[in-house]
């Protein structure tokens, strides 16, 4: 960690969790219409992805966010997966059918012939109960809990047939639950023999790939799985890198060690005027939220009028400019455009008021000023990020020092089982990815989570019934007021300060035919050749 009032940008960092049946935003740019060739190597088709982060875990309990899954999707099946494309479906995996058979109530029936690899047998219902009820059992602790809503229980009604039971209704499960994180089906016997988890390895897979390696901080290595029941896979290994920067992934593309990446938003404008040979580009909408976070339980931060006074002393719109370039728009919360509870604009507007910081600051009991610390991601945008957040600051007598963090540290920082380091928290520039409905973006911010993942410890007895409520209300239009409420209640504490949503610039080379989520995060699963 360093400590410092940032002069220079020092990219190399990380970042982190009813259908959309709106069409994303349109871009694709090729570079040459001729495809170049299928990468080989040792005479194998490898397929070099880049990742944004490093592998954590195997197991869907533990998994943390997008990386993780980026593989397990790879790995295991699920009943349902999200479809490619630029609305919101899914398509069946491993289900040969599956319904809504009452409010509290999925009825499913598997493929049969699904095999687990390492001769653990053929995939049953009890397999698909096993995976869904460990979740929600209270003695694992699973940290992804919260994405299963109101789940009871799991009934085997035959050996390839059963009812997924609600205590109440939970319609996140279809965009949520069944094609996301815990939807992953495991081995029951494989994982009982494993002690009931496991870690950066797997006793078994049933998807397209096996998990075949792992080089920490280096790559992730999957094989072709010759049992899939969903025919042959189209590569024989995927790579995957795991590179924190956008900018450094992009040069690992352009020197032809990687197939496909993110790009930064600052890049999009050069590529387009000077694209590399068989390049194609892509823009997505994003679903990531970014935003200012403080910590309410720490003795400085706990003073509300300071962390509303921080709240409207920093400019969003120029971090548009000086961060991404002027490709993103300031966010209204931590729900999307496009998702149900997106709110039309926020309580403190974008641009910074600095009258009223200092207004805020006096009343703090800090007139004269006062120093804080921000913990950032030591990534290229979050840098420029941070030395925006200093220079508008600095206008109302705010001296903000930031502690630059690689990303094994960052992540721990409001972890609660990793000591009293949360304590020191006071603001964290932060960012969580998302799934397509709003309760994967409030369900963080509940009391419960406090030391999981919601550090700035923010507690709210309205804001967590809201919460359990909105994730059982089937009127959209109620749920659509729940859950812009719950946004208000994060504001008006001023322990948020809402930034982006970003957006999802890909390059790829046109020797592959790749297939993403319609905010632009790839499937890699679905990955051909081109």
């Amino acid at each position: 960690m360093t400590s410092s009032n940032i002069s220079k940008q020092e990219p190399d960092g990380l970042s982190r969790r009813h259908f959309l049946k709106t069409t994303g935003a349109l871009g694709m740019v090729a570079a040459a219409s001729s495809a170049s060739e299928v990468i080989f190597a040792d005479g194998k088709k490898i397929l070099k992805v880049r990742a944004y982060s490093d592998l954590r875990s195997m197991d869907p309990a533990f998994s943390q966010g997008v990386v993780d899954e980026e593989i397990h999707s790879c790995v295991y099946s699920k009943l349902i997966q999200y479809k490619p494309g630029r609305k919101w479906d899914y398509v069946l995996d491993a289900a040969e059918s599956i319904e809504q058979a009452s409010p509290t109530t999925i009825k499913f029936k598997l493929k049969a012939g699904i095999m687990f690899s390492n001769g653990y047998g053929e995939m049953t219902a009890e397999d698909v109960q096993f995976s869904y009820q460990r979740i929600i059992d209270e003695n694992l602790k699973s940290t992804n809990k919260p994405d299963w809503g109101s789940l009871q229980e799991v009934t085997v009604d035959g050996k390839y047939e059963g009812t997924i039971v609600f205590s109440a209704p939970y319609p996140p499960a279809w965009n949520i639950a069944l094609p996301y994180i815990v939807g992953n089906i495991v081995s029951k016997k494989a994982w009982q023999e494993a002690g009931g988890k496991v870690d950066t390895s797997t006793p078994c897979e049933s998807g397209p790939y096996l998990h075949a390696e792992w080089q920490p901080k280096q790559r992730t290595v999957l094989r072709r799985n010759p049992q899939w029941h969903g025919g042959s896979a189209e590569f024989d290994e995927i790579h995957i890198l795991p590179i924190d920067d956008e900018n450094s992934a992009q040069i690992a593309y352009e020197a032809g060690d990687l197939d496909y990446t993110r790009v930064s938003l600052g890049a999009v404008g050069e590529l387009k005027s000077n694209m590399p040979s068989h390049t194609v580009l892509e823009e997505y909408p994003s679903l990531f939220y970014v935003w200012v976070g403080m910590n309410v339980e720490n003795e400085t931060m706990a003073n509300q009028n300071l962390r509303k006074a921080i709240q409207h002393a920093i400019d969003v719109p120029s971090i548009m400019q000086a961060s991404y370039f002027g490709a993103a728009a300031p966010s209204t919360g931590i729900i999307a455009p496009g998702l149900t509870g997106n709110r039309a604009q926020g309580l403190v507007p974008p641009g910074a008021n600095f009258a009223k910081a200092k207004e805020y600051l006096a009343a703090a009991g800090y007139a004269d000023g006062v120093t804080v610390t921000l913990d950032v991601l030591n990534k290229a945008a979050n840098v420029t990020t941070a030395q925006v957040i200093q220079a508008t600051c600095a206008q109302v007598g705010i001296t903000v020092d930031v502690n630059l963090h690689e990303s094994g540290a960052f992540w721990s920082l409001g972890d609660s089982s990793s000591g009293e380091r949360y304590k020191d928290i006071q603001l964290i520039l932060n960012r969580y990815s998302m799934a397509p409905d709003p309760s994967y973006a409030t369900a963080w911010f509940v009391t419960s989570q406090k030391g999981v993942w919601n550090w700035e410890r923010f507690s709210d007895a309205e804001f967590d019934k809201l919460e359990s409520a909105a994730k059982a209300e089937v009127d959209a239009s109620k749920r659509d007021t729940m859950y812009q409420r719950m946004q208000d209640i994060m504001e008006d504490s001023g322990a948020y300060r809402f930034l982006t949503h970003e957006a999802t610039p890909v390059v790829y080379s046109d020797a592959i035919k790749p297939a993403f989520r319609p905010d632009g995060l790839p499937l890699f699963r679905y990955f051909g050749q081109g």
